[in-house]
């Protein structure tokens, strides 16, 4: 059984690349719902066993209660390093990792099993994105799906970011029919552009996407803004809860809101992830943002 969508909503996913542990503890620092310590990209291949160091000894470090959840990304299947960041992965104390280049539904259900991890998978080829629904329920492991916009973008020789809009969509569909939660968007690499950033956030949100991947800590407060409920959502969503648990407590599967509109367990499901979004917006400390990427 899946958790509920609204389980654990969060709004932002600071990569940092997992060879530099200055990095890694401002990251930790900079006020973002989840860091993810990358041990693919950003990393290279000279450097690929510090940053898996790295990562054990920040996953053995103790976290202050509602601080920064803590991801790894890895090596992708196939690849020099997968081997290594495997055996290491089953003794590291981490929320969860991410799988790139997902493409094969029995890669994927070869490694949940060896990591016992939550795993996300970033879908960056066609292959990985023609079989997303089945990538999606390949092991009850998964704990979501996303684009990785840059790889998938020149292996479908696509120009603009528009001509991702279909597999956008298609990620939505795949992620909420496999029953797991909104998918995470991919990145916006321009750091100086702040008003693109927000705008596609903005587009991002509108179209089924909960939270964004981000590379820099300047980014981390415009995309909590964006996904900060305004204040009449916020109470519609309340309006939905309170009517839902009036109508348990009557007895009654039938729902009706205040407004004398049918509300179904989605809606009353969408209105839970609007109130956990609510409660992530309490701002939270953060450092001075020094680059991370």
């Amino acid at each position: 059984m899946r958790a509920p969508l609204s389980a654990s909503v969060l709004r932002s996913w600071l990569y940092v690349p997992g060879h530099r542990r200055d990095l890694v503890a401002k990251a930790l620092a900079a006020g973002a719902d989840a860091v993810v310590i990358d041990l693919e990209d950003a990393v290279p291949p000279e450097q690929k066993g510090l940053a898996r160091d790295t990562v054990s000894k920040m996953a053995g470090e103790p976290r202050p209660e509602g601080s920064a959840q803590l991801w790894v990304r890895v090596n992708p299947p196939g690849s020099a390093w997968a081997e290594a960041d495997l055996r290491s992965a089953s003794g590291w104390a981490v929320d969860g990792l991410r799988l790139p280049h997902a493409e094969d539904p029995e890669v994927v259900r070869q490694f949940a099993d060896r990591v016992r991890l939550p795993v996300q998978l970033l879908l960056e080829t066609a292959a990985g994105l023609a079989r997303a629904l089945d990538l999606a329920q390949a092991h009850a492991g998964v704990a979501g799906i996303g684009l990785g916009e840059a790889d998938l973008s020149a292996d479908l020789r696509v120009l603009t970011s528009a001509g991702l809009d279909w597999a956008r969509g298609w990620v939505v569909v795949a992620a909420r029919a496999a029953g797991l939660p909104s998918p995470i968007q991919s990145v916006w690499t321009d750091v100086a552009d702040i008003d693109g950033l927000r705008r596609t956030t903005e587009i991002g949100r509108d179209t089924g996407f909960v939270g964004r991947s981000v590379v820099h800590p300047r980014q981390v407060p415009v995309v909590h803004k964006v996904f900060q409920p305004p204040e009449d959502q916020l109470r519609a969503a309340q309006a939905v809860l309170q009517a839902a648990d009036e109508a348990r407590a009557r007895g009654e599967v039938a729902l009706l809101d205040p407004d004398g509109r049918f509300v179904d367990p989605a809606v009353v499901e969408r209105a839970r992830v609007v109130l956990a979004l609510a409660a992530r917006s309490t701002p939270r400390p953060a450092t001075d943002p020094g680059a991370t990427a």
